[in-house]
């Protein structure tokens, strides 16, 4: 199989997806296309870029998601990332919170295709990393079949070749970013329509994919997937995805990707990031298997107390595993008496 890392990819999530967030993930996945946080061109510009757009080596692919309406402050926001090291630069045309409308980019620009065609041109001029576009299938009253297809055809004519379209339209008014991620019904079929008549791009689909499974049924209609909230709240998922989605490799347990990440946190903690800013992405490991709830406990009141270290990691894990082993003994002691 070509290598192609948007057949699975990992969401840029406010909040979530830091550097710590994508390090765990990586360790999880070593094939799958990773996301920054979305950033605003005027954070990219004039923020502190070390703490902004720092990462690890070891994170690619990695992709910046930026967040602006401007052209040129786009282009130059995109040429910065591009010598940061970044594998590709992704506009967000998706989110539908006030404080990004108010900033008049995210979802917002759905109702200007040509502004975000002029967007895309002014990036794909200023790289030669992949510029690309994620999406809602349209907003408000508009009809979806005619505005996603309007700004893909777009984006097209200025040197875009992947979208990534989150397949339920965004309201703007009356609805809440978390409604949004909820209410308006999802479309599947508008996305997969995009693919079959637009078979020269790559099409990614997005909203509401909850399993692997799940994932899998897709691609038989699109290039990738992307899983936004299902792969953080429970990131053991992404652990089948090299084997699973792209074909190589063998899957990593929770235990596994804890042993890996240790070193990470290990580098950080000596560089002084507190343990709790790690710790809080590996709360969904473990879920639903015997010892999930000790495991979240111990990190979540003990990994913020000052001056915690690796050995909060430890003392969960190893409850963790007590817990299952315990669990395991019984069964067997049951299997034996039957």
């Amino acid at each position: 199989m070509k290598f192609q890392p948007h057949r699975l990819s990992v969401a840029p999530m406010m909040d979530w997806t830091d550097r710590h967030c994508r390090s765990l993930h990586r360790v999880l996945t070593r094939r799958s296309l990773l996301y920054t946080e979305m950033l605003t061109t005027g954070a990219v510009l004039h923020g502190d870029r070390k703490r902004l757009l720092a990462f690890s080596p070891a994170e690619h692919p990695v992709a910046l998601q930026l967040g602006g309406s401007e052209p040129a402050d786009l282009a130059e926001a995109a040429r910065i990332g591009e010598a940061e090291g970044y594998d590709e630069i992704n506009l967000n045309v998706g989110c539908p919170s006030d404080r990004v409308q108010s900033g008049r980019f995210g979802a917002c620009l759905m109702r200007e295709p040509v502004l975000v065609a002029e967007c895309m041109a002014a990036m794909a001029s200023a790289v030669k990393v992949p510029v690309t576009v994620k999406c809602r299938i349209g907003v408000d009253e508009q009809d979806p079949e005619e505005s996603l297809f309007t700004l893909v055809d777009g984006c097209v004519a200025a040197g875009v070749k992947t979208f990534v379209v989150h397949s339920r339209k965004a309201w703007l008014k009356g609805l809440s970013p978390k409604e949004n991620r909820d209410v308006p019904p999802l479309d599947y079929p508008l996305v997969w329509r995009l693919k079959r008549e637009r078979p020269e791009l790559t099409i990614v689909i997005n909203g509401g994919i909850a399993s692997l499974a799940d994932a899998e049924a897709h691609l038989a209609h699109v290039d990738g997937v992307m899983l936004g909230r299902a792969a953080y709240h429970t990131p053991e998922m992404l652990g089948e995805v090299d084997e699973r989605i792209f074909g190589e490799g063998i899957a990593v347990g929770a235990r596994e990707a804890v042993e890996a990440y240790r070193g990470y946190v290990a580098s950080q903690l000596a560089a002084g990031v507190h343990l709790a800013a790690m710790t809080r992405h590996m709360l969904g490991l473990f879920h639903g298997a015997p010892g999930a709830r000790t495991w979240r406990r111990i990190l979540t009141v003990e990994g913020v107390k000052a001056g915690a270290g690796l050995e909060v990691i430890d003392r969960a894990l190893a409850a963790v595993s007590g817990l299952q082993d315990q669990r395991l003994a019984v069964g067997l002691e049951a299997g034996q008496a039957a």
